[in-house]
């Protein structure tokens, strides 16, 4: 297969990250890179060999030996870059969340569609043995009529940059546009999604909080003012629900992972089990999955473009596997958290509807 020629927009830590895993893709070449840090840009491009490098990001999307597009942005970056990379006939590969807002996203998805482009959104929980696993049960009917599901996320005292790691971009409205819900809630929320079939969102009800005590200087050099934990409860069609707990800082020892229920079994997905009822007796049972999954991919040769996103990115722009809705999967979790802070801040649920109507572009004009 023809390697995919890939210019990387960003080269700061989330783009160190997916070049890292390009350099072990035989189907990817990183031919351009893009950075406004000319200093980093040039370290980094030495370092991955990569041989066009610019410090603005519309000079490589001119190129018309690229094919594909890498988007390593902040997150009110993600739209304005996108749509200008879609636009200019290239496939989008874009780190997650999806946007800064609901609204950006649906213009990103639209765009996408309008142009014939293909876009992804790195999720990469979508890819997890766990979610592989658990998608077979489903889709085999071991759980029945499934009915409600819980989205589940935890660090004791993670927040970026306050509790010692990242920067304080992370922890900025004005350029994150959201906390624990967007940095960690979107790999959780969006693999429960996918995992139920991404059935249309009606309702949403939601909290999210910022209590937990962290070093001042660090809180006045940050501009701290994104939460830190948040809560969310979710109403879709055919009668299914949602429970979301996502916390960057909470004082407890842990929370147990996210599950799916239905009436013929249960599935937790970490650590994995799967839960029924045989022969009148109550069963909790567990798999080999790493056995399985090497044994799949001896008898599949289309199982290793699901090992990572990126594997699956380029597989897909190659022609050897069928896209991954991970763009749908992003959109319907902007949608969610989206409404989860609009429902706080309303004080009562919201529809779908009003979250789209009410949702307001963060993008920082370029």
């Amino acid at each position: 297969m023809e390697k995919v020629r890939i210019g990387c927009i960003g080269v700061g830590q989330i783009g160190k990250h997916h070049l890292e895993q390009y350099s072990r893709i035989e189907g990817a070449e990183v031919v351009a890179a893009a950075d406004v840090n000319e200093q980093e840009l040039q370290a980094v491009s030495d370092r991955f060999n990569i041989p066009h490098r610019y410090t603005d990001f519309r000079e490589l999307l001119k190129r018309d030996d690229i094919q594909s597009v890498d988007v390593c942005l902040h997150n009110n970056l993600h739209a304005p870059v996108t749509i200008a990379a879609l636009k200019a006939g290239k496939n989008v590969y874009c780190e997650k969340p999806m946007a800064g807002a609901y609204v950006d996203a649906l213009a990103m998805y639209r765009t996408a569609q309008e142009t014939g482009r293909m876009l992804s959104i790195q999720l990469s929980t979508l890819f997890a043995k766990e979610t592989k696993m658990a998608k077979k049960l489903i889709e085999d009917g071991h759980l029945g009529h499934i009915y409600h599901a819980r989205s589940t996320g935890f660090r004791r005292r993670g927040r970026p940059y306050v509790d010692g790691y990242g920067t304080a971009s992370f922890v900025k409205k004005e350029i994150a546009a959201g906390g624990a819900l967007y940095d960690m809630g979107v790999y959780h929320i969006a693999r429960i999604l996918y995992l139920l079939g991404l059935p249309k969102v009606l309702r949403i009800s939601g909290k999210t909080y910022q209590e937990t005590g962290m070093d001042e200087g660090r809180r006045a050099s940050s501009g701290y003012n994104v939460e830190e934990l948040g809560l969310g409860f979710v109403k879709m069609e055919n009668g299914i629900t949602v429970d979301i707990i996502e916390a960057w800082a909470m004082h407890l020892g842990g929370l147990e992972g996210s599950a799916i229920l239905g009436s013929k079994g249960g599935i937790r997905l970490e650590p994995f089990s799967f839960h029924t009822t045989l022969s009148d007796i109550e069963m909790n049972a567990t798999f080999e999955l790493d056995q399985t999954d090497w044994r799949w991919h001896q008898l599949d040769p289309t199982q290793s473009a699901y090992d990572s996103p990126q594997h699956h990115w380029i597989a897909a722009q190659q022609g050897r596997v069928p896209l991954l809705p991970t763009a749908e999967a992003a959109l319907a979790t902007m949608l969610v958290s989206e409404g989860i802070y609009l429902s706080d801040r309303l004080g009562r649920e919201v529809t779908a509807e009003e979250v789209e109507a009410m949702s307001q572009s963060t993008a920082i004009a370029l």
